[in-house]
């Protein structure tokens, strides 16, 4: 198979550019160092049977412009940027491995909970200025966590919340009733788990239903005294409405690690002393990367099972 490799941040690992041109030989990569857009993408993808890509966006647009592939095998696990009815009009086969980087987005989720609960990222930057504060805080062990999406990544949170002793929420358009009764977990709808919660943490993913779940009204529901976490996609907390709710103290801190705009255009979000914000990164640990990275390349063999075509 002919295959080319838009995503950026697999084309600079040289693990997996190994284990590629292992199986892959006659292999093509994005050497750009950053996501194609379509003209740059149609023509690193011509010519090529197969590919793997991340954060770029296929559309019929681009389908149509490179009739040649058959096989798009995604690395990470975000779908939004790709338009399936395209690529199923177009006899394109999507690929793709759910929940390969919840570990580390969980882990991220957990850092922005202690960070925001201690004051951590202000109080840090004042120590440098020469302050000397002890504004106190709270412990996550003592907080009631809401959980909005309690698929791969949302659970493993809940997990490590559960581990912390965390009350935990959840609130999910499908069912997981055996994982709630295992980990003591209640189940509620969206609107009790905004007032119930001292932190909500934000994990589901893009798409018409969800874009901009988190507006006004609901930052509105929340405690004065709750903190906000969106590490699943930008776009489905509305930033204008976040940022509002910080500067009034409708609620008393957000973090996010992704933006509707990547980089964010917003920077008076980005400055105010109750948010902190990091460059999309949660998955980006070394070892999320080679698993991403792995199962993207097993994504290209048709006769895998590890691998579903993506819905």
């Amino acid at each position: 198979m002919r295959v080319a490799v838009a995503s950026h941040s697999f084309a600079k690992n040289a693990t997996l550019r190994r284990e590629l041109v292992a199986v892959h030989p006659a292999a093509t990569f994005n050497e750009t160092g950053h996501p194609l857009q379509r003209d740059a993408l149609i023509a690193l993808l011509r010519g090529h049977d197969g590919a793997i890509t991340g954060l770029e966006t296929l559309d019929d647009h681009v389908f149509r412009a490179v009739p040649e592939i058959r096989i798009v095998s995604k690395y990470g696990v975000g779908l939004d940027m790709i338009d399936f009815a395209a690529a199923s009009r177009h006899g394109v086969s999507i690929r793709w491995t759910p929940g390969v980087n919840r570990q580390a987005v969980a882990e991220l989720t957990i850092c922005f909970m202690i960070a925001l609960a201690r004051s951590v990222v202000p109080l840090a930057h004042d120590l440098g200025a020469g302050g000397w504060d002890h504004p106190g805080g709270r412990q996550l062990s003592s907080a009631v966590v809401g959980v909005v999406g309690c698929g791969h990544v949302g659970q493993e949170v809940a997990r490590l919340c559960r581990a912390f002793g965390a009350s935990v929420l959840a609130h999910d358009i499908r069912s997981y009733d055996a994982f709630y009764r295992a980990h003591d977990i209640a189940a509620v709808s969206l609107d009790a788990l905004l007032a119930a919660s001292d932190i909500v943490t934000v994990h589901v993913p893009l798409n018409a239903s969800t874009r901009r779940m988190i507006g006004a009204g609901q930052l509105a529901r929340m405690k004065p005294s709750a903190f906000l976490i969106n590490t699943a996609r930008g776009g489905i907390v509305d930033e204008a409405a976040l940022e509002r709710a910080l500067i009034d103290h409708t609620i008393a801190a957000a973090g996010c690690d992704v933006f509707e705009e990547e980089p964010p255009v917003n920077r008076n979000l980005l400055t105010l002393r109750n948010f902190v914000g990091t460059p999309h990164i949660g998955g980006g640990t070394a070892e999320a990367v080679l698993a991403m990275g792995r199962a993207a390349i097993a994504g290209l063999d048709d006769t895998t099972r590890q691998i579903i075509d993506a819905p």
